[in-house]
């Protein structure tokens, strides 16, 4: 079982969105600058997001994205769904035919498995998340990084 690379960073991105939601819209690039995601994959997971009802986008100069409901009505689980993940414990995605076509002795277990990954991450919100001392200390020196690299390259 694991939750790939799009679940990730949909997670991830979302995050990042709620950290700096105070600053207004949040453009795509800053977040691929401070999170080492490609912006065209943001972009695909972003429209995934939008259609999911979990962001809103604002047009034109100082533009970007932002969460469309408070941080404290998102749950990292809805983020994960939004982009079409499962965290799936089994190896036949819950079909019971894990054992030429049927259920294989540890089935049960692997499908208890995962309905208490699946309330583990219903029950936390990206508010609680970026109240984190661990994520807080990861955010400030991400943006530290960004703003050393922009200083770095100014003239």
């Amino acid at each position: 079982m694991r939750l790939t690379t799009k679940g990730r960073y949909a997670v991830t991105a979302m995050l990042d969105l709620a950290i700096n939601a105070p600053s207004g819209p949040t453009s795509l690039g800053d977040i691929s600058q401070r999170q080492e995601i490609s912006l065209s994959y943001l972009e695909q997971l972003f429209a995934r997001l939008r259609r999911a009802g979990l962001v809103s986008s604002v047009r034109g100069p100082g533009g970007g994205y932002l969460l469309a409901r408070a941080p404290e009505a998102i749950s990292v689980s809805q983020v994960i769904d939004a982009v079409n993940e499962t965290v799936d414990a089994t190896r036949c995605q819950g079909l019971s035919d894990c054992q030429q076509g049927d259920t294989c002795l540890t089935h049960h277990l692997w499908c208890e498995l995962s309905g208490q990954i699946r309330s583990f991450l219903d029950d936390i919100t990206l508010a609680q998340l970026i109240q984190r001392p661990d994520v807080i200390r990861i955010a400030t020196r991400q943006q530290q990084r960004v703003e050393a690299g922009i200083l770095a390259s100014s003239p």
